[in-house]
């Protein structure tokens, strides 16, 4: 039987680690590299490292740690995948069929597209022709309108005319092999996720579903799958703060029974 996953998400902003809330504030963790050779070595099954900077500015504004101090994101993620030992799915400022080629061949085992996919859908057609569909996730950022669940593009400002269930359908009939489904009212609140939200999107698709947004104890992420069918669920803040965060989440799920793999940290 398929294994359930345990995704931890990094936010670049302008080369920090940062933490997110609401879309709309932020605030430094540090290096971008050192904090995911950490997640790395508490067993994450995977990991999903976004660029959500607005400019192509990267500055750590230091480089006594050990790491380079990066100037471009596909040096950051080269990096990166060069002290990890999970597969790597990268997002952020996609715009193209070679945004794509660049950053598989910069260490990216899939490619992560948002606001592409509301704006060209045929992008994801043809990036899935080109580099498979198990390469292409598509995130998808919700909020709760006073007409339902509205779909938001361009980092969580604008408003489409599309529901989550509905672009989700689009993508998939596109040939996108995964989706990630963010809530953007619970984005950095800890209330837990957004279950009506996930529920409806994985009730319309047969590829998998990743949830996100909202998570603060371990019990969450229990909830997820106990109450959807969500393939694999994910959070960003919770696993930068607690030491072993990745080990412990997932010692959490597999003594509740859920079918994750058996917790293990990773001995280098």
């Amino acid at each position: 039987m398929k294994k359930n996953r345990l995704i931890p998400i990094v936010l670049l902003r302008n080369g920090w680690i940062v933490q997110s809330k609401g879309f709309s504030k932020y605030q430094n963790l540090g290096n971008p590299v050192a904090s995911v050779k950490r997640l790395s070595e508490w067993a994450s099954d995977e990991i999903i490292y976004l660029d959500i900077s607005t400019d192509d500015r990267y500055d750590l504004r230091r480089d006594d740690q050990g790491y380079k101090n990066r100037d471009n994101f596909l040096d950051i993620i080269r990096d990166v995948s060069n002290v990890t030992f999970m597969p790597i799915t990268v997002g952020g400022r996609v715009r193209s069929l070679s945004d794509i080629e660049a950053r598989l061949s910069s260490g990216a085992d899939k490619v992560c597209l948002n606001t592409m996919a509301i704006e060209d859908i045929e992008l994801v057609e043809k990036a899935a022709r080109e580099f498979g569909s198990q390469c292409i996730v598509i995130s998808i950022d919700a909020k709760e309108t006073q007409d339902g669940y509205k779909v938001y593009s361009h980092g969580g400002k604008n408003e489409t005319k599309f529901e989550p269930h509905e672009l989700a359908e689009m993508v998939e009939k596109s040939g996108a092999g995964e989706i990630l489904i963010n809530s953007i009212d619970r984005d950095g609140k800890g209330t837990g996720y957004d279950i009506p939200l996930i529920q409806m999107v994985t009730e319309s698709v047969s590829i998998p579903v990743i949830a996100c947004g909202g998570v603060s104890e371990w019990d969450h992420f229990s909830e997820a799958f106990e109450q959807t069918r969500v393939d694999a669920v994910a959070a960003a803040n919770i696993f930068h703060y607690v030491d072993q965060s990745v080990f412990l989440a997932k010692k959490h799920l597999f003594n509740n029974g859920v079918n994750v793999r058996k917790p293990d940290l990773i001995k280098i």
